[in-house]
């Protein structure tokens, strides 16, 4: 724990390294470390939020699939929250929206039919992928910016020796260090990002794959019954 802890000016702990680094090198560390923060709170963010949409569309897709009244089912999760419901309630509004004249145009009723559903797909999974780019800005921008704070540390370290006129490992390596440990940290703060965006985007296209095999199910369940419609 000590090592860890330990503030002394030759101390080479992270929190030493921190205390005795310069202003810009800490200003990198501090940033870097809020990035890593916002890094991890997406992830656990995306995580729960990813569960609970696969979960909420198999149990919906289930119940669809058992249903016999399209109308009896609509107005049972006419408030539904849920992405694959929000989809749903798209296709039912354009239904009634088009067989409401006494005169129905079939093809131009299933073209209106999957243009709304694709909108609706495509508005979850924009919703879905809210924050998906922050992951990406710090997972490609967080190595620069710590590689930056090490060049401005090596830079410090080599004015420090000329000053010195002293070239030995005790005076340099404690500048080289600080200057390194900012990299660390900005590597740190990029790798969970790269692969949680990834993963991420990975199952997105999944559930926006599975919303779309619905919409593609609903909408021919409406295009059979529209054979029915005088």
């Amino acid at each position: 724990m000590d090592v860890l802890v330990n503030t002394d000016a030759a101390s080479m702990s992270p929190i030493g390294l921190f205390m005795q680094a310069d202003w810009v090198v800490k200003f990198v560390m501090l940033g870097l470390l809020a990035a890593s923060i916002w890094t991890w709170a997406i992830i656990l963010t995306f995580l729960g939020r990813l569960r609970r949409v696969r979960r909420d569309t198999e149990d919906f897709v289930e119940e669809f699939e058992r249903t016999e009244d399209i109308d009896a089912f609509h107005k049972k999760h006419v408030t539904g929250k849920s992405a694959v419901a929000r989809v749903f309630a798209a296709g039912v509004r354009e239904w009634r929206r088009s067989t409401a004249s006494t005169t129905i145009d079939r093809d131009g009723t299933r073209e209106r039919l999957a243009t709304s559903m694709g909108s609706a797909v495509a508005e979850e999974v924009d919703k879905l992928s809210d924050r998906l780019n922050v992951l990406a800005t710090i997972g490609s921008v967080a190595p620069f910016v710590g590689l930056f704070g090490t060049v401005w540390g090596i830079m410090r370290s080599f004015t420090g020796i000329a000053q010195a006129q002293n070239t030995s490992l005790a005076v340099v390596a404690p500048g080289i260090a600080e200057a390194l440990f900012a990299t660390a940290i900005g590597l740190f703060a990029a790798i969970p990002a790269v692969i949680a965006y990834n993963r991420y985007s990975h199952r997105i296209n999944q559930v926006e794959a599975r919303l779309n095999r619905f919409a593609d199910a609903f909408h021919a369940t409406l295009s059979r019954q529209l054979e029915g419609v005088d």
